[in-house]
């Protein structure tokens, strides 16, 4: 360790990569509900129209659903890279700069054990997914396909949340207060 923390030139070249991986797939997350917004809207639509021959999207519920749970681990590494989760600042202020270090990296390394967590039951579910071949009802989509997509952001997920550890613990060498 040096006064300037754990390998920060590799830590600053690891977060410039993780920023751009992050965002680009928080963009994929972006357009599945875009997408999702307007099979959605067709499908109001074709209800609404029924009397004219039209008719709602077929799985139009089960697209919902696992379309949102993709976009939904897509979106949550770059929240992290961000720091964008949910802190109790009213109570975290009122303490001197190096307890509030402190405690981002109690929090990020308690969020990268949740995320570690995550990623490894995602993975055991999608294996058993697959495994047994198990499909949506209406649409007979294979599920594990969806937890695989999902498991992509689950895992960058709980990358984003180690290297945020480590970032956190840099800044607590270095005494810095979290920007």
């Amino acid at each position: 360790m040096t006064r300037a923390g754990i390998a920060p030139v590799a830590a600053s070249a690891v977060g410039n990569i993780l920023e751009h991986v992050t965002r680009a797939l928080a963009i994929v997350g972006g357009l599945i509900l875009v997408g999702l917004a307007i099979m959605t809207v067709c499908s109001i639509l074709g209800r609404a129209f029924i009397f004219a021959g039209l008719s709602p999207v077929k799985g139009d519920y089960e697209m919902v659903e696992m379309g949102c749970a993709i976009a939904i681990f897509c979106f949550l590494p770059l929240c992290q890279m961000r720091r964008g989760h949910v802190t109790v600042d009213v109570f975290i202020n009122v303490f001197p700069a190096r307890v509030r270090i402190f405690l981002s990296l109690l929090g990020n390394t308690a969020l990268f054990l949740a995320a570690a967590l995550i990623a490894w039951r995602l993975w055991l579910g999608t294996i058993d997914k697959l495994s047994y071949g198990e499909e949506t009802y209406e649409l007979g989509l294979p599920l594990g396909y969806s937890y695989s997509a999902a498991m992509v952001g689950a895992v960058l997920f709980a990358v984003v949340a180690f290297y945020t550890m480590w970032r956190s613990l840099n800044e607590m060498i270095v005494g810095e207060e979290p920007h």
